[in-house]
C-alpha cells in the first residue's frame, strides 16, 4: 500500500501558497478557488471548491474577520482565531499540507494564515442532493416514505434519527488513493459482537485501489470475496427503518457516500427474502405474506425446469395430472424455447432501464404482443412454456433483494440446462449442488444457510413464520449479540 505523504505547514504564506497551488490546480482547474485576503493587517488565503461551500455562511465568517483589529490577532493568533473569531461548528486543524489539499478536494475550506504554521479547516461544505424519498425498490403501503440519499451526512442522520442508542458508533474510514471514498462502519457497541466489528474493518483497511467509483459494490467485491459466486454476501437497504432494524439485531452496517443503498453484514441467505411490509401489518397477515413470497421464490428456481422435466419424461407424472404436459412442442425444441424467452425477458428488462419513462407504456404493449401472442401464433413458442416462465418471472419480481432475484435467475438457467442433458439426474444432482454451495458459503464466518444449515429450530420457526414483536425477545444467535436479550 502506498505510504501516507506528508508535507509540513510553513510558517512564511507564500511557501504555503506555491505548495498549496500547485497541489490543488488552481489555474489549471476553474471550479478551485484562491481567495487571498487581509484581515487585522495580516495576509490570508482562503482555499475552497466552487459548489461545495456553502455561500452565507461563508461570507458571514468573512465579514466577521474583516471587523478584526491589528491587536485582536496579536499573540497566540492561531487560538484566538478557532476559539474566538471564527464563529462555526466544525473548525480543526492541521500541520500538514498533503491533508490540507485531501479535506479541501472533499468540500472544507482552509484557512492559511501569515505567521502561522498550522492550516485552519473550516467544514462548511454542501452538496448537490436530492430529497430523501422512498426507494422505488423497497415500498411498503404503511410506514416512513424517506430513503437513503447520495450524501453521507444526511444518512447518517437518518439512522440516529431511529437509534438514539448511546453506545451507536459512527466511525469514519477512507479507502482509495485518488478517490478518498468517505465510508462510515455504524455498529452498536452494546449489542454487535467487537470480533465481527473488528473483522470488517480490517477487511474495509486492507483495499488497496486507486478509486471506488461504484462506491458500495466496489466495496463488496473487496471485503467479501468469492467473486464468482453470484449469490450476495451482504444484503443492501435504502431504508433507514430497515438498517435501524439490523443495527439492533447485531449487525454492522457500511455507509458510503456517493450511494444511496447502505451495507449490511453479516447475512444469511434468509436476510434476502425479508421485507418491510410484513412488519408493517398483523402478524398473521404478515405470515401469510411471507409465505406467499417464499412460495414465489421456489417457484422462480424450481417450477421451469420441474414442468420441462416432466414434459421430457411425461411418465413421472400420474394420471391424474397427465394435463401439465404439453400436447404440442412446436417448432422448437423446449429448452431452446425457454432460453430464448429468458433472454428475451433480460433484454426486455435492460429496455426498460433505458427507456424513458414516458415510452415505458409502449415498450410494454410491444414485448406482450410480440414475444407472446405473435410467437404463439406463428408457432415459435407453445402457450405452456410462456405461462410458466410468467410464473418464473413473476416469482423473481417477488423476491426483495435484487441481487438475490438475479442469482436464482441463473441458477434457474442451470437447473434448466442440466435437466435438459441428464434428465431426472441432471435435476436432482443439479438442486443437491445447489444446497451443498449455499451450505459451504459463509458471510464473515457465518454460515450461509443459518438456521436450516446447522439447524436451529426456534431461530428457523422465526425465519418460516412471521413473529409477533413482543415475543421476538432474543437476537439472533449467529451474530454472538453482547446483550442477547432484547
Amino acid at each position: 500500500m502506498e505510504k501516507a505523504r506528508r508535507e509540513p505547514v510553513k510558517v512564511s504564506l507564500k511557501e504555503n501558497i506555491d505548495y498549496l497551488r500547485g497541489a490543488l490546480g488552481v489555474e489549471k482547474s476553474f471550479d478551485v478557488i484562491q481567495l487571498d485576503v487581509e484581515y487585522a493587517e495580516r495576509e490570508m488565503a482562503l482555499y475552497l471548491i466552487d459548489g461545495f461551500v456553502k455561500d452565507d455562511i461563508l461570507h458571514y465568517l468573512m465579514k466577521m474577520l474583516a471587523g478584526l483589529d491589528k491587536g485582536q490577532l496579536e499573540g497566540d493568533t492561531l487560538s484566538r482565531l478557532i476559539k474566538t473569531y471564527i464563529p462555526y461548528v466544525e473548525v480543526e486543524t492541521t500541520d500538514d499540507l498533503d491533508k490540507v489539499v485531501d479535506m479541501v478536494l472533499a468540500g472544507p475550506t482552509a484557512l492559511v494564515v501569515d505567521g502561522v504554521d498550522e492550516v485552519i479547516l473550516i467544514d462548511a461544505r454542501t452538496y448537490p442532493v436530492r430529497g430523501p424519498q422512498e426507494p422505488d425498490i423497497e415500498r411498503v403501503v404503511r410506514g416512513s416514505r424517506d430513503g437513503f440519499v447520495e450524501t453521507l451526512v444526511f444518512n447518517t442522520a437518518l439512522t440516529r434519527r431511529r437509534i438514539r442508542d448511546r453506545t451507536l458508533r459512527m466511525e469514519y474510514m477512507q479507502v482509495g488513493r485518488r478517490s478518498k471514498t468517505d465510508i462510515v462502519v455504524s455498529y452498536i457497541e452494546d449489542i454487535a459482537d467487537p470480533e465481527m466489528v473488528k473483522k470488517i474493518k480490517e477487511s474495509i483497511s486492507k483495499i488497496d485501489t486507486d478509486g471506488l467509483p461504484m462506491a458500495e459494490k466496489s466495496i463488496e467485491e473487496f471485503i467479501s470475496g468469492r467473486h464468482w459466486n453470484p449469490y450476495p454476501m451482504v444484503r443492501y437497504t435504502e431504508r433507514p427503518d430497515t438498517a435501524a432494524t439490523h443495527l439492533y439485531e447485531g449487525h454492522v452496517c457500511i455507509i458510503v457516500d456517493g450511494s444511496p443503498s447502505v451495507i449490511i453484514t453479516p447475512t444469511t441467505f434468509w436476510h434476502h427474502l425479508q421485507h418491510a411490509e410484513e412488519y408493517r401489518n398483523k402478524p398473521l397477515v404478515g405470515a401469510y405474506l411471507r409465505f406467499v413470497r417464499f412460495l414465489a421464490v421456489w417457484a422462480s428456481i424450481f417450477l421451469l425446469p420441474l414442468w420441462y422435466l416432466f414434459a421430457i419424461e411425461p411418465q413421472l407424472l400420474p394420471n391424474a395430472l397427465s394435463y401439465i404436459g404439453p400436447n404440442e412442442t412446436g417448432q422448437l425444441p423446449l429448452v431452446v424455447q425457454f432460453l430464448m424467452i429468458e433472454l428475451g425477458l433480460d433484454m426486455l428488462r435492460m429496455a426498460a432501464i433505458h427507456t424513458p419513462s414516458a415510452l415505458a407504456t409502449a415498450l410494454g404493449l410491444v414485448a406482450a404482443l410480440m414475444i407472446g401472442q405473435v410467437a404463439v401464433e406463428v408457432g415459435l413458442f407453445i402457450n405452456e412454456v410462456i405461462l410458466y416462465l410468467a410464473i418464473a418471472a413473476i416469482g423473481t419480481f417477488s423476491t426483495p433483494s435484487y441481487e438475490m432475484s438475479l442469482a436464482n435467475r441463473l441458477i434457474r438457467i442451470g437447473l434448466l440446462i442440466a435437466t435438459s442433458m441428464f434428465h431426472t439426474y441432471g435435476y436432482v444432482v443439479g438442486i443437491l449442488l445447489l444446497i451443498i454451495m449455499l451450505a459451504r458459503m459463509k458471510s464473515f464466518g457465518v454460515p450461509y444457510l443459518w438456521p436450516f444449515i446447522p439447524f436451529n429450530l426456534r431461530a428457523f420457526r422465526d425465519v418460516l413464520i412471521r413473529s409477533p414483536i413482543p415475543l421476538k425477545n432474543r437476537r439472533p444467535r449467529f451474530l454472538h449479540p453482547k446483550d442477547p436479550d432484547r
